[in-house]
């Protein structure tokens, strides 16, 4: 295959690309709410596990896939085996149903870092100043508007002015800005009114120490679903987006250690940002702060700012910039995805494609506003959850969609084109691959049937088994 028009310059532009890509919301907003859901160190202790298995599978397959067929995800699969073309039109379906929702978020982060920016920020920590804010009509879509413009610049920009360029910058300050907050949390102490005292580093031991007692198997299934999840939407895999990053890789580099760095962004940071969150909720909220779910750094963390006196709001200042450098690197990397496929689909220039896809994101983040307040409503999940219209689309695309893309995904690698060919594209060069029987190993007996297994919890199948 000839190398792509766009192309990032070298490993490292992919490398910081795809990291920041999988070093963004998933890690920052969604892990620490889901680990503290989950017992701690018990959900950490299986992601952990998921990430250097399945993880380490599903990210070599999505960029193997790329590089060899220099196409992005809605014709990379039409081009491996003309049979599964289905398979790229779901896994583009992903990026446009998260696209929906991921400027929403952004949006609301860049409220709270202005608010903290004009402000000593005790509104922000007030009870109903979040449910205040997302239900209101106007000043959601305002903030979103903000943060889907500057989303969409640079995308517009292209892949090595705009995407490599962005994360060259922002992913050693994002990197920074982490560490220093985590390691500032573990210093925290905080004393009750009955006198008791609460200290980050027994935050820190709530978020390490796995919790067994009263685990049972349905429950089980459900951390390892709520974890599988959070991998798909963290690592950016069965969604196109690495396959798409991957069809700008040049074939001189690495695969396989640019992989392992990958992941290791990935997990470092995903581990940085539990250790940032968790101990400094415990230390002012105990653990009954941890129960914001979804909400918990828009509800919880401002109350925290609030308890840390005048180092609070610098604090929330450097907190609110990072997300917003997180969850904009994501959120670059989804709107990315659409344009590429959307050029290659329509052979129309970025500039076009960009514009459009932009239009598409603008009246479906709406929507997602409009659903805390004109379009209100409550829906019963097939997981057991109860959620609206963001939570709908969260559901489909990282609890519906992700498993069945990756079970069809494994079987068409492992079965019927052979793992062989994802191991050759990754010895391209004459690199050695380390874990190619594992990947071998995983990709034809293991993510098969575990996907299988998750995609029927997330149905509610298994409510009838268990």
């Amino acid at each position: 295959m000839k190398e792509k028009g766009s192309s990032f310059s070298g490993s490292i532009g992919f490398v910081l690309a795809a990291a920041g890509s999988a070093v963004g919301v998933g890690n920052i907003w969604r892990f620490p709410y889901l680990c503290a859901k989950d017992g701690g160190g018990l959900f950490l202790l299986v992601y952990l596990i998921l990430v250097l298995t399945f993880g380490f599978v599903l990210l070599t397959t999505d960029i193997a896939i790329g590089r060899k067929t220099k196409k992005n995800a809605l014709q990379a699969f039409e081009a491996l085996k003309p049979k599964w073309k289905f398979l790229g039109k779901l896994t583009f379906l992903v990026p446009a149903l998260i696209m929906t929702y991921y400027s929403v978020i952004g949006g609301w982060i860049t409220k709270y870092f202005l608010t903290y920016i004009i402000s000593d920020g005790k509104d922000a920590a007030a009870d109903g100043y979040f449910t205040s804010f997302i239900t209101s009509d106007i000043a959601p879509i305002v903030f979103m508007l903000i943060f889907l413009a500057l989303t969409a610049w640079v995308v517009y920009r292209g892949v090595e002015k705009g995407i490599e360029q962005f994360s060259k910058i922002i992913m050693p300050g994002l990197i920074l800005l982490i560490l220093i907050i985590a390691i500032f949390s573990l210093t925290l102490t905080h004393t009750d009114t009955d006198g008791s005292v609460r200290t980050g580093l027994q935050g820190l031991a709530f978020y390490v120490t796995p919790d067994f007692s009263g685990l049972t198997v349905k429950r089980f299934l459900e951390i390892l679903l709520d974890a599988m999840s959070q991998l798909f939407f963290s690592l950016s895999v069965s969604m196109g987006i690495m396959i798409t990053y991957g069809s700008y890789v040049k074939n001189e580099v690495n695969l396989s250690k640019a992989t392992n760095q990958i992941e290791l962004f990935d997990t470092g940071v995903a581990f940085l940002a539990g250790m940032m969150i968790i101990p400094a909720v415990f230390v002012f909220l105990g653990t009954d702060g941890m129960a914001s779910g979804p909400s918990l750094i828009f509800i919880s963390l401002p109350k925290v700012f609030n308890a840390m006196g005048f180092l609070g709001r610098p604090v929330a200042v450097a907190f609110f910039l990072m997300m917003g450098f997180a969850v904009l690197t994501s959120c670059v990397s989804v709107m990315e995805t659409l344009v590429a496929n959307c050029m290659e689909l329509y052979h129309k220039p970025r500039k076009k494609m960009c514009g459009a896809v932009g239009i598409y994101s603008l009246i479906t983040a709406i929507l997602i506003c409009l659903g805390y307040n004109k379009l209100y409503f409550e829906l019963s999940l097939p997981n057991g959850s109860v959620g609206q219209l963001l939570d709908v689309m969260d559901y489909i695309s990282n609890s519906f969609l992700m498993p069945f893309i990756s079970l069809l995904t494994s079987i068409l690698i492992g079965w019927v084109i052979g793992p062989d060919w994802i191991v050759g594209e990754v010895e391209r060069n004459g690199e050695h691959f380390k874990r190619a029987g594992l990947y071998r190993f995983m990709i034809r007996y293991v993510v098969p049937v575990v996907m299988l297994i998750l995609f029927l919890v997330s149905t509610g199948f298994t409510d009838l088994i268990f």
